[in-house]
């Protein structure tokens, strides 16, 4: 079992549920998925890009990334429906867990003066999102051997029901969420 997963069931399942007044254990917010994107709008011109980003983002994530594609052509944006136009990784179980200690502990404290993750980014319903500036704050991404500075989004999919369950949720956790 990782580490962030028995911080979960010993210290936040506790914590939550006296807090809240939770009734039952299946009460209190869980982690169900963690989402990666990257949206390559360089795509278009640069088909190759999508390969480097998708070898980063695999050795990341250490899972294979499935290719979005455009739902829509947009003629501004020199889109046809259909061009593949970014990569997104699914985590859930074990890696998700693995995956969330790595970014809490190792990564995040890599960003160039980081004071903490914006306390805003949630949408209402309990879900968490993150954008990250560079792939590089991965210690697991080789300086060398990377062709451009990507960002991406993280997506912290919860059960929480609301977005202060999920403030608590994460913060619990270990997020280090700026004080708002």
């Amino acid at each position: 079992m990782s580490g962030l997963k028995q911080k979960y069931i010993e210290e936040v399942i506790p914590a939550m549920m006296d807090k809240f007044k939770y009734r039952n254990v299946m009460e209190v917010p869980r982690l169900e998925k963690v989402v990666i994107n990257i949206g390559m709008g360089e795509a278009v011109q640069n088909a190759k890009a999508i390969d480097a980003a998708m070898q980063d983002l695999r050795t990341i994530t250490g899972q294979q990334p499935v290719v979005t594609r455009a739902k829509k052509s947009v003629a501004a944006f020199k889109i046809r429906e259909g061009m593949r136009i970014g990569l997104k990784v699914t985590l859930r179980g074990s890696r998700m867990y693995d995956f969330v200690d790595r970014l809490i502990n190792v990564a995040l404290p890599r960003v160039r003066d980081f004071r903490g993750v914006s306390p805003k980014a949630f949408d209402g319903r309990g879900n968490y999102t993150l954008g990250l500036k560079e792939q590089l704050i991965f210690p697991e991404i080789d300086y060398d051997k990377i062709d451009k500075v990507r960002g991406m989004d993280i997506t912290f999919v919860t059960s929480a029901k609301s977005d202060e369950e999920a403030r608590e949720f994460l913060r619990l956790i270990g997020m280090p969420l700026k004080p708002h």
